[in-house]
């Protein structure tokens, strides 16, 4: 444990600036990142009376072995700047908020030339029309299904479009009347972005131009006698009238908004958020974290605010059940232009409301499957700790094994744990050669020896070696 006066900075060195600090413990490690509007004023927060903290705040304090700021323009751009640290560092004493599923989205790329409609679970590129999350990948597969048959826009990948091009044919999708084929100059590529535009105004909400405007066709077809022009059109509006009743109607004004729900314990927090477009439920999403700082319900809302504002637009109007720590840089983060607000009344209070209970219902789902129960993982790092003799419980734990196929191919797999869950990102696979492959325990020696000699004396002396290599193996 060790003791906050020890890396105390002198407090005329500290600015009175807006800034981001950061929090390193012993072997580099970025534990936590903060924002300031004046830097000198809060970290003096951090070292006063060890008694008089919040016990989180005593831990984290008491792990640390310096710290660190960085000075910036304006209190916006230090939220902007704290976003980014915690997405980069992962600090162990920062809430971070993390999916509670994996959500699908339906994608337009119209940075493309021809552009391409698709479900996708991946980051997005910038310039893509984006629709979602959707909270089941059905539901929207049956969506995009119905979607191209009245906006038949393309949905191939880049090697069937190009396939098609140098054969002169169109592929399934094309001959069934599902896609208008752009590929071999059945519609040309203005045309086809048109149609892409139609496509994303419609999934924005704006379905009763579509809808009238294909009546009117569709009667004056009749009125021609062309039957066969009306029954094609009838059957598109029978398909665009399908696809708005599977979002159902919750905001009688047609408004945009997204609806933010909170529900939290002592130990963690779950957000629900519902996308509504044109008064219909467009998209839902949703985070778990755990809670290892003295946050507030205000603190929460802030950060899901800015997870889901410093990448994307934000609506009209954002409703939330308590305003957000911080309510003026956010707003400008948003936007001058959004509403953000505290509903008092009428239906768009009792949507919250079911937001918030979906939030409770996440979080007591979450209870019952987490294996990440900060508590419960605490205590068995503790008596892990106690049956290997260890001066503390093990922070990280590294796991090394020896594959390889009848004495050839020999390979050594890394994994690692940090606060007893499992740390992906840094699993490693070694490739053992030469005298080192001779057996089991050369090889093992050998993989040992370059994880610990690339922590001594990493070879470029980069913050990502730091940072994948903070921790030594426990002694």
């Amino acid at each position: 444990m060790a003791d906050p006066t020890t890396y105390r900075p002198a407090a005329g060195s500290i600015p009175t600036r807006p800034g981001v600090y950061r929090f390193r413990d012993e072997h580099g490690r970025v534990i936590y990142v903060g924002k300031a509007k004046n830097l000198r004023q809060r970290l003096s927060n951090y070292f006063q009376d060890l008694a008089a903290l919040h016990e989180r705040t005593r831990r984290m304090v008491t792990t640390a072995a310096g710290v660190e700021w960085t000075v910036v323009g304006t209190e916006v751009e230090a939220l902007i700047l704290e976003y980014t640290w915690i997405k980069e560092f992962d600090p162990r004493f920062n809430v971070k908020f993390r999916d509670d599923k994996s959500y699908p989205y339906l994608v337009l790329t119209m940075g493309e030339k021809v552009p391409r409609v698709h479900i996708t679970r991946r980051p997005r590129a910038k310039g893509d029309r984006t629709f979602g999350p959707y909270p089941q990948v059905g539901a929207i597969r049956e969506t995009l299904d119905l979607m191209l048959r009245v906006f038949p826009i393309r949905s191939c990948t880049a090697g069937v479009y190009r396939r098609a091009e140098r054969s002169g044919r169109p592929c399934l999708l094309g001959f069934i009347g599902k896609c208008a084929a752009p590929c071999v100059g059945d519609i040309s590529e203005d045309e086809h972005r048109r149609l892409a535009e139609q496509f994303a105004d419609f999934m924005a909400g704006n379905t009763a131009t579509y809808t009238r405007r294909i009546e009117r066709q569709m009667q004056a077809a009749a009125a021609a006698m062309d039957y066969e022009t009306a029954a094609s059109l009838r059957d598109d509006l029978q398909t665009l009238n399908k696809i708005m009743e599977k979002s159902s109607v919750v905001l009688s004004d047609a408004t945009d908004a997204d609806l933010v729900g909170l529900a939290q314990d002592q130990l963690e927090a779950s957000v629900q958020v519902f996308h509504v477009r044109g008064g219909r439920i467009r998209g839902q999403r949703g985070w778990t974290a755990e809670i290892l700082d003295d946050s507030t319900a205000p603190d929460l809302i802030e950060r899901a605010l800015t997870t889901l504002y410093s990448e994307g637009a934000a609506p009209k109007e954002v409703l939330v059940p308590i305003l957000p720590t911080n309510r003026e840089q956010i707003q400008e983060l948003m936007g001058r232009t959004v509403n953000l607000r505290v509903p008092q009344r009428g239906e768009k209070k009792d949507l919250l409301a079911t937001v918030g209970e979906n939030a409770t219902e996440a979080l007591r789902l979450h209870r019952l499957k987490r294996t990440g129960d900060l508590t419960a993982r605490t205590k068995a790092l503790e008596d892990l700790g106690a049956a290997l003799d260890l001066a503390e419980p093990p922070l990280r734990i590294e796991c090394f094994d020896i594959s390889h196929s009848h004495g050839t191919n020999v390979v050594g797999s890394q994994v690692v744990f940090e606060d007893g869950l499992p740390k992906k990102s840094e699993y490693r696979r070694y490739s053992v050669s030469g005298a080192a492959a001779r057996d089991d325990t050369a090889s093992m020696y050998d993989v040992i020896s370059r994880r610990l000699k690339h922590h001594l004396d990493p070879p470029e002396k980069s913050e990502e070696d730091r940072r994948r290599f903070a921790y030594p193996p426990p002694r």
